[in-house]
């Protein structure tokens, strides 16, 4: 096990060295010029002067072998520059704005969790039953409409017309409820579906035969053996969304103005603050790394014949 945990960790350096490289050659590529966008954010006429001044105080008219190697180093000490906008460290203007973002995409996750796992579970073990289609038309009514009209239709009728929750911004817990659902849908209709098939494969299995055969309760089955297997994919599929739920709530916190990040990366865009955007693509590239490798460690807690697995082809 600790091998296994010491080799993804190993294998999480050279990712996300490339992805430093990828986000370096693109700032680079870009027909931006950094120093005529930060001139252009502060308002002031840029000159051929000023330009080269700015260029000179940011390092870029130094060769790009050194600037990349000055760029990990900075970003190893989670030194990421300068916003162009506010003129502020940008890691202490994101560091400010993630807990926002964590109690979004931890309500969020907490209502998808609650609502497939009973859902795809009882929609698998009563095929084509009420509550099997209600699963089905939840699936695809959640995967068809965009979060952000059905983020405004949340707020049309429980803001608006019922007066039960807040429009937008951040206190209570009622204004959690709102853009947490509206974020939670996706992975609904995604996790009930998952698990749905996972359920009808693993019915399907021998050792559910057996079980039966050596008459053990059904519900034990279910719940001890299909349940716990059958989830697997779904504990999968919460690893590939995991990362893009911290750094992909964009649209909803622009919807209900929630303080997060993810809208001062679209304020970055928009202002075109590089150190900023390099920065969020960046902590993106690491979320996704780490949720993978928290996910595989818990898939291996789940189902042990993975450990097994990993023994074998070493």
């Amino acid at each position: 096990m600790g091998t296994y945990i010491l080799k993804r960790i190993m294998t999480i350096i050279p990712i996300f060295l490339i992805a430093t490289l990828l986000t370096f050659g693109m700032i680079h590529l870009s027909p931006v010029d950094p120093a005529e966008a930060y001139l252009a954010a502060i308002h002031i006429q840029p000159t051929e002067e000023l330009l080269a001044q700015k260029r000179h105080e940011f390092g870029l008219d130094k060769p790009l072998l050194v600037q990349y190697v000055s760029s990990v180093i900075q970003i190893s000490q989670f030194n990421f520059g300068v916003s162009y906008v506010t003129n502020k460290p940008v890691w202490e203007e994101i560091s400010s704005r993630i807990p926002a973002t964590i109690q979004l995409t931890v309500g969020g996750l907490i209502i998808a969790i609650l609502v497939s796992i009973p859902l795809g579970f009882l929609a698998g073990i009563k095929k084509n039953s009420g509550i099997d289609h209600f699963s089905r038309f939840l699936s695809f009514f959640g995967a068809s409409i965009p979060s952000f009209l059905f983020g405004y239709l949340l707020i049309f009728f429980f803001s608006v017309k019922l007066d039960l929750f807040p429009v937008e911004g951040i206190g209570t817990w009622k204004y959690l409820v709102l853009p947490a659902i509206t974020l939670a849908l996706p992975l609904i209709a995604l996790y009930t579906r998952l698990l749905r098939a996972s359920v009808l494969e693993n019915l399907e299995e021998p050792y559910v035969l057996f079980a039966r055969t050596r008459g053990i309760h059904e519900k034990k089955i279910m719940g001890k053996h299909v349940l716990r297997i059958a989830i697997s994919p779904m504990v999968t599929g919460l690893g590939m969304n995991l990362g893009k739920l911290m750094t992909g709530a964009i649209i909803v916190e622009a919807v209900f103005s929630w303080p997060g990040f993810g809208r001062y990366f679209i304020e970055a865009i928009f202002n075109r603050d590089v150190p900023v955007i390099q920065c969020y693509v960046l902590l993106a590239a690491g979320l996704f790394l780490i949720s993978n490798l928290i996910v595989d460690l818990i898939q291996m807690y789940i189902d042990p014949r993975i450990s097994r697995k990993g023994r074998q082809f070493q």
